[in-house]
């Protein structure tokens, strides 16, 4: 049984199903006001990175880096299956991440995320992102937390 993280089309079967499960895991935990996610056409738009992580041919995880026009990019779209939870995978995608905004000459990631999401805010903190302000067309949330991590 092989892991891989690859650059992929987000419009295959797989991936829907995880963006659905994502949706709902976040329409559990806030109020529709609070969810900032992107849909399915936005994660085909120029600029976006969009990575899927498999065991063998199964698809349990996603992330996206979205490419701004100043040099900054943003992570939209993180979720491991939760049947996957403890294969790493939001490390491996993480890794994946920033490493391709080096690649592409980014000088800094930034994420929203919610305020119930330990796990994941736990994962951004222990890669060096620091908590700022709304960013983007963001306003502020009490729900949300925003972070940052500056690339060399």
């Amino acid at each position: 049984m092989t892991v891989t993280i690859a650059l992929e089309p987000p419009r295959q079967a797989g991936v829907l199903r995880l963006l659905e499960l994502s949706d709902a895991y976040a329409a559990s935990l806030y109020p529709a006001e609070s969810n900032h996610m992107v849909d399915i056409s936005s994660l085909e738009g120029s600029g976006v990175s969009f990575f899927v992580a498999r065991k063998d041919d199964a698809i349990l995880g996603c992330c996206a880096l979205v490419e701004a026009s100043d040099g900054s990019a943003e992570i939209k779209r993180m979720f491991v299956d939760e049947a996957a939870r403890g294969l790493k995978l939001g490390k491996r995608l993480m890794d994946a991440i920033l490493e391709r905004a080096v690649e592409r000459g980014m000088s800094i990631i930034r994420l929203e995320t919610g305020i119930y999401q330990p796990q994941a805010i736990g994962l951004y903190r222990a890669y060096g992102f620091v908590e700022i302000g709304p960013f983007g067309d963001y306003k502020r949330d009490p729900l949300s937390i925003f972070m940052e991590k500056r690339l060399s």
